[in-house]
């Protein structure tokens, strides 16, 4: 009778041991997003765009009159120009909050008076 009891606490033992090998997931090397279409691009360019533009036009002390956001593969650049020197990283700050970890080159200069 010990015996048996034995033998089974064994097997079951083993089958404890075995039983993580035969529940891996043997599904292949991790596969990768397709690549998207030049439609799905542009798409994704003009929300970061807007998005972009919704950050600075509520910016407070923020004049946007003069700024250009351009958006390629998802790298934002501010270009144009801003009245004053205060408004440029004003500017930026608005941008990389909005822009979610995408690229962010800040090309705005100050406005010369009557430029």
């Amino acid at each position: 009778m010990q015996t048996i009891k034995f033998l089974s606490t064994i097997m079951a033992t083993a089958l404890l041991v075995a039983a993580p090998v035969y529940a891996q997931n043997n599904s292949g090397p991790p596969q990768s997003s397709p690549a998207l279409t030049k439609k799905e691009v542009r798409a994704q360019n003009r929300q970061t765009e807007h998005a972009v533009r919704k950050a600075l036009v509520a910016t407070k002390g923020l004049n946007t009159a003069g700024i250009v956001i351009l958006v390629k593969n998802g790298a934002v650049t501010l270009d144009g120009s801003v009245p004053d020197s205060s408004q440029i990283p004003l500017a930026q700050n608005a941008a990389e909050s909005a822009a979610q970890g995408k690229s962010v080159t800040n090309k705005l200069t100050i406005k010369e008076p009557g430029n």
